[in-house]
């Protein structure tokens, strides 16, 4: 039996040898070739990818064009939204904060915005500045993104703030995690507040100007030179197309942040030196004692195997944390309407991987990522260009045997006379407390839906079954048509309205199931 087991175990350990031979670390030509067939695969215009490691940038470049209008080429200084990667700015600037002892990551928010308020008073009296940053406040997911989301709004940072009062929680305080934007902009107004500086001067003088973030700036409108920046692209009845870029000023200590692969591989690099900067690390951004906190898991969210036979995983403060082959990661994603990026640090292998994109395919950047962490994870055989292509193909697959059955089922409704109900009544102006008015009015012969707050939320409504219809919002590149049902009072007239969307790709900020609307007199 001894024999045997040493037999066994040398037999192991050449196996192992010879699966980390096979699995070499990509040099820059196969991150080249990775990057360029993931532009077809993907049908994305542009993309930007680099990588960290020991300290040093060891691949930065650009591929495919920043826009399909100019045919501009991407490079290392093309300009990109990162979306939610803003967070992690976020979380760093409170961390500097702390660490001059301003505040705490304990700070109760009320005793820096007194008007600051949840549905529930316990919750109000009980918040934090780390409850802020760690998804865990009992409100559903995307809760009130309407009022940022899919255009700038025309509600106020100071509304927005007021309007959490309204939002009816889903579970209990600190019991769940659900991901959540606007609690990051009353993180950013807590910053403001504190330091006495807007979020965005304290973001851009104390982070980015120090580690020579030269061309970033906290939001697009910010960037002193726009020359070198990409277009949001998305699929417009199947076609990639450009489309504007549309965020509200409001967010940007949730995801207002755009800069370039050479730009944020410094904001890396400090990230894996734990806060560390300069020539000789002589300088510090924040401390190891701060990152610990952001590094430290505050939410825990179901974690299946994943790729890289992850057993856990959860929310620190600004980033994803989990365990892959053995090693901490922390990343995040970020994604708005057009463009989508990813962030990776593997601290105990002293890596980061940078991928930007101008268009909404998340299979894009994971496909890079993780081609380049197979090579360091020593993982051979993997095609995750493939194998991301294919889990897309599939959610688009699902999402259009609904959005097909629901479009039958409106064509049978419209050549059925008997079915329709006099549409007149539905007309009229419905209200929500915290989103505002919409106007259901008749536009050229169809019913036609207008949010007062949200420009983009326009389009035209068909009848579907019962009390149920469905608006088909003018902007398609939104992804986001919805189901609008009436309640009726005794006398069968329309006095509320609930709705949500029908595509399960529908981007979770469309949060329409949140809407209370009630029909005004």
């Amino acid at each position: 039996m001894q024999l045997l087991s040493r037999t066994k175990l040398v037999l192991f350990l050449f196996l192992f040898v010879v699966s980390r031979l096979n699995a070499q670390v990509l040099t820059s030509k196969q991150i080249d070739s990775i990057s360029e067939k993931t532009l077809t695969a993907f049908n994305v215009p542009g993309l930007a990818v680099a990588v960290v490691k020991d300290g040093k940038v060891i691949h930065a470049k650009g591929y495919g064009v920043a826009s399909l209008k100019t045919r501009q080429k991407v490079d290392e200084n093309t300009l990109f939204a990162i979306a939610s990667n803003s967070k992690a700015f976020t979380s760093a600037a409170l961390a500097i904060l702390i660490d001059e002892g301003k505040i705490s990551w304990d700070t109760k928010v009320t005793d820096i915005i007194p008007e600051f308020k949840m549905y529930d008073a316990y919750v109000t009296a009980e918040f934090t500045i780390r409850d802020l940053l760690s998804h865990r406040s009992g409100l559903g997911l995307g809760a009130g993104d309407l009022m940022i989301w899919p255009d700038s709004s025309t509600v106020s940072k100071k509304q927005i703030i007021h309007n959490l009062r309204y939002l009816k929680p889903v579970s209990s305080f600190r019991t769940k995690w659900d991901y959540d934007n606007l609690l990051y902009i009353v993180a950013g107004e807590v910053i403001a507040r504190v330091s006495g500086k807007t979020y965005e001067e304290f973001v851009e003088n104390r982070i980015m100007q120090p580690l020579g973030m030269n061309r970033s700036a906290t939001s697009f409108n910010r960037l002193k030179d726009k020359s070198n920046s990409i277009d949001a692209h998305a699929p417009v009845n199947g076609i990639i197309t450009a489309i504007p870029k549309d965020f509200s000023e409001n967010s940007n200590a949730a995801g207002g942040i755009n800069t370039s692969i050479n730009d944020l591989s410094k904001w890396v690099i400090t990230q894996l030196n734990g806060g560390r900067y300069g020539k000789k690390l002589e300088k510090t951004l924040f401390s190891r004692q701060a990152q610990n906190q952001m590094w430290t898991m505050h939410s825990i969210i179901p974690a299946g195997k994943g790729a890289y036979n992850r057993h856990f995983f959860g929310y620190g403060l600004g980033w994803f944390l989990s365990d892959e082959k053995g090693s901490l990661v922390a990343e995040h994603t970020g994604g708005l309407a057009g463009m989508v990026s990813e962030v990776t640090l593997i601290p105990d292998l002293k890596l980061g991987i940078i991928v930007l994109t101008n268009q909404q395919s998340g299979g894009a950047f994971y496909a890079i990522t993780q081609s380049i962490k197979d090579g360091y994870f020593g993982i051979s055989g993997k095609d995750r260009i493939k194998d991301n292509a294919a889990d897309e193909q599939n959610e688009r697959d699902e999402a259009k045997k609904i959005t097909d059955k629901i479009s039958a089922d409106i064509a049978s409704a419209q050549k059925s006379a008997t079915n329709k109900p006099d549409e007149k009544k539905y007309l009229g102006t419905y209200s929500d407390i915290w989103f505002g008015d919409i106007t259901i009015s008749s536009l050229n012969g169809k019913m036609h839906f207008q949010a007062k707050n949200s420009p983009k939320l326009k389009g035209d409504m068909v009848f579907y079954k019962g009390n149920t219809f469905i608006v088909k919002w003018y902007d398609r590149s939104m992804d986001a048509d919805a189901f609008v049902n009436f309640s009726l009072d005794n006398e069968g007239n329309p006095v509320a309205i609930k709705m949500e969307p029908i595509s399960p790709l529908t981007d979770f900020s469309f949060d329409f199931q949140d809407l209370d609307l009630k029909k005004k007199p």
